[in-house]
C-alpha cells in the first residue's frame, strides 16, 4: 500500500458523500487509502479491494507465524529431520 498524501487522502465524510464516485476512482487509481473524518476526527478508511485483500493475506501470515512461535515455545514443534521423514512417509 502506498503512503498517504496528507493533502489529498484525508477528507471530510460530507465531501465524500457528495463525490463518492470520484473518491472511489482516486482510491482505485492511486492504490492509496482515503481517510474520512467526521467532526474533525478520523472515522473510517476506504481502501482498494486488491490492497485490502493483500493486507488480509499479510495479516494471516503474521498470525500463522505467531501461532508457530507459540507452539515452538510450548515444546510442540518437531525437528526438521522428523518433519522431513513425515512428509516423505506420506508421499511414499
Amino acid at each position: 500500500m502506498r503512503p498517504l498524501k496528507l493533502d489529498e487522502d484525508i477528507r471530510p465524510l460530507s465531501e465524500f458523500r457528495a463525490e463518492i464516485a470520484s473518491f472511489v476512482k482516486q482510491v482505485n487509481d492511486t492504490k492509496r487509502p482515503l481517510v474520512l473524518t467526521q467532526h474533525g476526527r478520523g472515522a473510517v478508511v476506504v481502501v482498494d479491494i486488491a490492497e485490502y485483500s493483500a493486507m488480509r493475506d499479510r495479516l494471516e501470515t503474521i498470525d500463522d507465524i505467531a501461532a508457530s512461535r507459540a507452539q515452538l515455545a510450548a515444546g510442540e514443534g518437531v525437528s526438521h529431520d522428523e518433519a522431513k521423514a513425515r512428509v516423505l512417509g506420506r508421499l511414499a
